[in-house]
């Protein structure tokens, strides 16, 4: 599936109510735009057997409070089994997700800081950092140009991922 036809899953599958659709038309050129700047038009991550995608925690060892927690994104099937052994919890699997809707849960995620976007094949030594800060801020100034911030309360929804 190309980027155009990604995009266009995710606003067929936009809730029709309210203003989503016209949202997620609105933001579609910006996940568009990140999706092109990355080499693969779907990658792997885990799910769990209830849908929720599987993040790794990393922490600062200077400061250990301070965590991130991370989506790692694999361009092959390979990759995912090579570098993790969470593919042997029967709980867990390796599913292909076209790279728009990554960028899409993205946005709507509370749980995740980061992406990684495994690039190359093979090498799981360097990737590709996406932070969720940066796509929301991208995202929200389409939004803005759709929704200019004097038009009425509550017409830019609040989440809509």
């Amino acid at each position: 599936m190309d980027l155009d036809q990604q995009i266009q899953v995710l606003i067929d599958n936009a809730p029709s109510d309210g203003h989503l659709p016209q949202a997620m038309r609105a933001i579609a050129p910006a996940l568009k735009l990140v999706a092109s700047q990355l080499e693969h038009p779907q990658y792997y991550v885990l799910q769990t057997l209830d849908d929720a995608w599987v993040l790794t925690t990393v922490t600062n060892p200077e400061q250990p409070q301070e965590t991130k927690h991370i989506l790692y994104a694999f361009s092959t099937l390979q990759d995912i089994t090579a570098q993790t052994g969470t593919l042997k919890d029967p709980d867990v699997m390796a599913i292909p997700v076209p790279v728009t809707h990554i960028l899409f849960q993205m946005v709507g995620m509370d749980t995740v800081d980061s992406t990684i976007f495994f690039e190359t094949p093979g090498n799981l030594s360097e990737g590709i950092q996406l932070r969720r800060e940066d796509l929301q801020n991208l995202v929200q100034s389409y939004l803005e140009q759709e929704f200019p911030p004097q038009s009425s309360p509550g017409s830019i929804p609040p989440n809509i991922a």
